[in-house]
């Protein structure tokens, strides 16, 4: 299975109905929605939940609310994080299917409930002023200008990958450079994989696809030794380590990689390189929400800290999907975003049952 979201505010959109826009048309495959408009109209009456990302957990999220009876507008940018890859796997119901096919049925799913999709970036999000009964607001600014007001936000714009710094290696991220072995694994199997040790982590992610390929070379980076513990795991195994002196990624004829080049001239023939990337949340123009961020362990990088719920130290501001689990693939992603925009409605219901409260008291007075 592919990692879930995206690598900037959301992943692929479409748009506003016309009266016909909660039917769903279906390819011959009877998998991808065709005939969806390409943006829905920007809302200029306050919302009450604006998503930020329209990846699986934005999409979840947001169709949790709509069936909810919230007025919901997903804002993506169209940069999904695993749009190179080929399908979705491990994910029952889906096993191969390309994410932007996946999506489209989410956007598809999600307008028969009123929902909107707007593809647009995000320059600015911020709290504004609350309103004079008190419910938290906030402003969501456009690249293009425009502004949406929400009474809440679910923050689902994914995590950015930072590649090995090696000359020809990001060429090939998502096809022959992989991450993951749930993945990826079986699509690469029996090839000859090279795994790039960038920290000490690198040597379990390289035992797991030594269970997948007999002809596996490990290539230590940036001085990273190899412990005898996992030394004696390699030599029991028959895995290769060539320590230090990567030089760069060599492109085969067809565009694949033919090997990895080494200090002294040497080519490495490999068909598969793997590589564990340095994770860092997406929060391009969400900067004066003042998310809080923590670092991952063993060198993996940070995510936005929130709690199991998906709810942040930022009152009105939860958060779903890669963002603050970059480990989490497409099934867990939209688990996390269903869960998150049940929380923001149950909060939703409180503040509105509370001031129907104060409203009722305040004629009776």
């Amino acid at each position: 299975m592919t990692p879930a979201d995206t690598i900037s505010p959301s992943y692929d959109s479409t748009n506003q109905g016309s009266a016909d826009q909660g039917s769903t048309r279906r390819d011959s495959a009877g998998q991808v929605p065709i005939g969806q408009p390409a943006t829905d109209a920007l809302p200029a009456a306050l919302v009450d939940v604006a998503v930020i990302g329209g990846g699986a957990a934005g999409l979840n999220g947001a169709l949790m609310l709509a069936r909810s009876r919230r007025s919901v507008v997903v804002i993506d940018s169209g940069t999904p994080r695993n749009a190179p890859a080929e399908g979705i796997h491990g994910l029952l119901g889906n096993e191969g299917t390309p994410p932007a096919a996946f999506l489209a049925r989410g956007r598809a799913e999600l307008r028969q409930y009123g929902g909107l999709i707007v593809t647009a970036e995000v320059a600015s999000a911020r709290a504004a002023d609350p309103s004079a009964e008190g419910d938290l607001r906030f402003e969501v600014a456009l690249a293009d200008g425009r502004t949406l007001t929400a009474r809440r936000l679910l923050i689902t714009t994914g995590t950015r990958d930072e590649l090995p710094a090696i000359p020809g290696l990001a060429q090939h991220w998502g096809h022959g450079l992989v991450h993951c072995p749930f993945c990826h694994g079986w699509e690469v199997r029996d090839q000859a994989i090279g795994v790039l040790a960038t920290r000490p982590a690198s040597f379990h992610h390289a035992l797991m696809f030594a269970a997948l390929s007999d002809d596996l070379t490990v290539f230590t980076i940036d001085g990273l030794e190899v412990d005898p513990g996992t030394r004696e795991r390699f030599d029991a195994l028959g895995v290769r380590v060539i320590e230090g002196g990567v030089q760069e990624i060599v492109a085969s004829a067809d565009g694949g990689i033919a090997g990895v080049r080494m200090a002294d001239g040497e080519l490495v023939p490999r068909e598969v390189l793997v590589a564990a990337t340095v994770l860092h949340p997406r929060l391009d123009g969400l900067e004066e929400l003042g998310l809080a961020v923590e670092e991952l362990s063993g060198g993996m990088g940070w995510k936005v800290a929130a709690d199991p719920s998906g709810g942040t130290e930022i009152p009105g501001v939860s958060v779903a999907g890669n963002v603050t689990d970059p480990a989490a693939q497409v099934g867990l992603s939209a688990a996390a975003g269903a869960l998150a925009g049940a929380r923001l409605h149950g909060m939703l219901v409180m503040t509105d049952a509370d001031a129907a409260v104060t409203r009722r008291a305040h004629a009776t007075a």
